[in-house]
């Protein structure tokens, strides 16, 4: 029997005992399990919780969301970063309900606008117990350390490797099992840090156990150095009003609110005149900071001017602190100058 054969018969029992109880295991409702995974792309569980809970008050059904107005929708997923998924979680959501009901075939859950290979895996095995592999960096860490394999786990072709390899032992308990690798590589095999081997139901046939080697494993590929932006943005406040606008309909951050910015860190007197040639008279700078933002692929390298302004004109929307809050959805970048 070879260590994929081996994983069932020790996952299965050890996830029952220590599975953590989180909001979105109360049920098999495949828009709750589709929910959840899109939020937890890139996002820790603690953060998740609350945001999962919260969404679900406002739209706990497909047709909610489908239907959700973009404001209201982006102000629901604010600060939970990487946009995209929620814009695609309409769309899908959308499609979802021109068709009727929740796609019960891979390939159509594979469709699903924002739907990639793992995320159509877990519903379809956590919703619907298929044999469908939900293989993420969780899970690609637990099987290079069980194997000791030294090929680098960001290549497509060893992740696909490795997704064939657990359809062939998937048990009928497809869903617990889906859910055990992700807690065990979550928790006992967790990423950058020393995994508790000692813990671990797989350590009497775990190869990187038995050998000493698991913080040599898993292998990854050099990264690329990210690339460098440097702006400014201004955070006009008119009598308790505070300049905003929306961003294009494509592009980093499409169509959500932003601070008025310009490329490049400029000095103060450069920044009065941008702000004199957005219509506006400056009254007081009131200060200067320093901040910067990290994207998948991008650094925002941020200077941050506060200034008071003279009657509220120019091409914005003014709001209140209290309609900022209620109202318009601020992406971690230009919310960080606001808090």
């Amino acid at each position: 029997m070879d260590i994929f054969e081996k994983l069932p018969q020790a996952l299965l029992p050890w996830y029952c005992e220590n599975r953590r109880e989180l909001p979105w295991r109360q049920d098999k409702e495949p828009y709750h399990i589709w929910l959840s995974e899109i939020m937890l792309q890139q996002t820790r569980v603690e953060a998740v919780k609350g945001y999962y809970s919260r969404f679900l008050a406002a739209l706990p059904t497909v047709e909610d969301l489908a239907n959700c107005d973009d404001d209201a929708l982006h102000k629901l997923w604010e600060g939970l970063g990487y946009y995209s998924r929620v814009r695609n979680l309409k769309k899908a959501a959308q499609v979802i309900v021109a068709a009727g009901k929740f796609p019960t075939e891979y390939a159509d859950v594979l469709a699903l606008p924002g739907v990639g290979e793992y995320t159509a895996g877990a519903i379809c095995s956590i919703a619907f117990d298929m044999p469908t592999p939900a293989v993420d960096g969780n899970v690609l860490r637990v099987i290079s350390r069980l194997t000791e394999e030294e090929t680098p786990i960001d290549q497509l072709s060893y992740k696909a490797s490795v997704r064939q390899k657990l359809m062939e032992i998937y048990p009928a308990q497809a869903g617990d099992f889906t859910q055990a690798l992700m807690e065990l590589g979550a928790t006992v095999c967790g990423p950058n840090r020393k995994p508790d081997c000692e813990s671990c139901p797989c350590k009497e046939f775990c190869g990187s156990a038995l050998n000493g080697t698991a913080e040599k494993f898993p292998v990854r590929l050099p990264k690329r150095a990210k690339r460098e932006v440097e702006m400014t943005v201004f955070i006009l406040n008119c009598d308790g009003e505070f300049a905003l606008q929306k961003r294009g309909k494509t592009g980093l951050l499409a169509d959500l609110w932003q601070f008025p910015n310009v490329p490049g860190k400029l000095e103060t007197e450069q920044a009065l005149a941008a702000v004199v040639a957005m219509g506006l008279r400056p009254k007081n700078v009131i200060r200067c900071v320093e901040r910067s933002h990290i994207f998948t692929h991008i650094i925002w390298q941020i200077r941050g001017y506060y200034l008071e302004v003279d009657a509220p004109t120019g091409d914005f929307t003014w709001m209140t602190r209290q309609q900022i809050e209620a109202d318009a959805a601020l992406p971690t970048a230009f919310r960080q100058f606001f808090e």
